[in-house]
């Protein structure tokens, strides 16, 4: 069910989705803005859903934490948040999140389009299946490629003057909230992991499990705390760095939803789930066919 909070006649639909991590909580440049709430199986979505124009393409807007930042990475309502895109109709997702580094060379203000994951996230809802219904999507490449090469190409056309964009690099995902400690920095070094987060896990699997493109625009904040002379983390110190680049991220999503709007490119995603599902949909419940609805081919 979908429900407006303002009188809105046209449909509510878009193909493109953004979702706005910690410091990036809304879009200026949106048009023709309206809010719409969703309802999913998977309850409420973390805030109410922005529809609007940016450069005259029909975008929904997500902001993962609550307006306000109030839920923490582990709170997050991730299969309602992408459920609800998914009825929305969204077929790309632009998802921008703060990381730190763990490479000397992807500095604060850096940016970086992951082409990969580690999940290290413990207690969270991983997929929309069980209970009636069987699937096992591939996640051998995590990262939409067709969109993350789009990202890069939006960062080149974009006029931004301090730092770098980086891409085929490693994110790895923590549960959080706690930053990590000296040990767990270096074995995730270890592990060959580039940049570490706590949010695009399971986002990106459900994305996956629900046909959606999905790539990462990362903004570097920090060193994490492994670095020999670098300050360690600290929300505070973060959030400064993230505040300088949210309005370079914004120039970078513009071109790419242009980009996105114009190529529609084909996506590995697009049809993961069409080769995934190992329930026959004639062997479901109507209970489990009407929970899926929004997802199954």
């Amino acid at each position: 069910m979908i429900s407006t909070v303002v009188e809105d006649t046209a449909p509510h639909s878009a193909d493109i989705a953004i979702i706005g991590g910690s410091g990036l909580y809304q879009m200026e440049a949106l048009t023709n803005k309206r809010n719409v709430k969703v309802s999913t199986p998977y309850g409420m979505p973390s805030d109410d859903i922005v529809l609007g124009d940016l450069d005259g393409v029909s975008v929904a807007f997500l902001t993962r934490h609550g307006q306000g930042h109030k839920l923490t990475p582990s709170e997050v309502p991730y299969r309602a948040n992408i459920y609800a895109l998914k009825n929305l109709g969204v077929r790309y997702i632009i998802s921008v999140s703060a990381v730190g580094s763990l490479r000397e060379q992807l500095k604060p203000l850096d940016m970086v389009v992951p082409d990969q994951m580690i999940d290290m996230t413990k207690h969270r809802a991983t997929t929309f299946f069980g209970d009636g219904a069987v699937a096992h999507v591939s996640m051998a490449d995590p990262l939409c490629p067709a969109v993350g090469k789009i990202l890069q190409r939006a960062y080149d056309k974009a006029t931004i003057n301090e730092g770098n964009c980086h891409a085929t690099a490693t994110y790895i995902c923590i549960e959080g909230p706690q930053f990590s400690t000296r040990a767990e920095s270096h074995w995730y070094r270890q592990m060959q992991a580039d940049i570490i987060g706590m949010t695009n896990m399971p986002e990106a699997k459900l994305a996956r499990e629900a046909s959606i493109a999905y790539a990462t625009l990362a903004l570097v904040t920090d060193f994490d705390c492994w670095h020999p002379t670098e300050e360690a983390v600290s929300a505070d110190y973060a959030i400064q760095n993230l505040m300088k680049n949210a309005k370079n991220a914004q120039q970078v999503i513009k071109h790419a939803v242009t980009l996105l709007a114009v190529e529609q490119p084909k996506s590995i995603a697009h049809n993961a789930l069409a080769q995934a599902l190992v329930t026959p949909i004639d062997a479901m419940s109507d209970e489990v066919k009407t929970r899926l609805a929004a997802l199954l081919p």
